[in-house]
């Protein structure tokens, strides 16, 4: 453990967020990312005539699809301290030199970690699971902490 860290916590009256909260808050983004992408690419979709072409299209995608994910979370990151999905769980990002909503820079090496994180197969979202502070490789590149809101 931190002490540093846990005396900033405790000092600031500020409680880590759960991993509950945090997996619902990644569904909803990833729904609303998702449901944006389906109706952007719905007369594409329509078009196709297989599975397989379907398959192919959102591959064809995957790199505006990135982009889009990026995009999204480093805007309401900054902008907000949380995305739509974290707002409804009631979380929020804070950079812990500041303790305020993360700067560009910070929101946005969060966002393109999470994305490679997401890219190797989640194992930055598993780190959350052993560490005390929840925290996974995004949230330690961007030097960043979730906490309830």
């Amino acid at each position: 453990m931190n002490e540093q860290l846990d005396e900033m916590l405790d000092r600031e009256h500020l409680q880590v967020a759960s991993l509950k909260a945090r997996s619902a808050a990644f569904g909803i983004d990833e729904v609303l990312i998702s449901t944006l992408l389906f109706i952007v690419l719905w007369d594409n979709i329509e078009q196709a005539k297989s599975l397989e072409a379907i398959i192919g299209l959102t591959n064809h995608f995957l790199l505006e699809f990135m982009a889009i994910k990026i995009v999204y979370q480093t805007f309401f990151t900054m902008q907000y301290g949380a995305t739509l999905g974290k707002i409804a769980m009631k979380i929020r990002v804070i950079e812990v030199k500041t303790l305020s909503n993360p700067s560009f820079f910070s929101a946005f090496n969060r966002s393109v970690f999470r994305v490679v994180s997401e890219a190797l197969l989640y194992f930055g979202f598993l780190w959350a699971f052993l560490d005390p502070y929840r925290r996974s490789w995004h949230d330690f590149t961007a030097k960043t902490l979730v906490v309830n809101g």
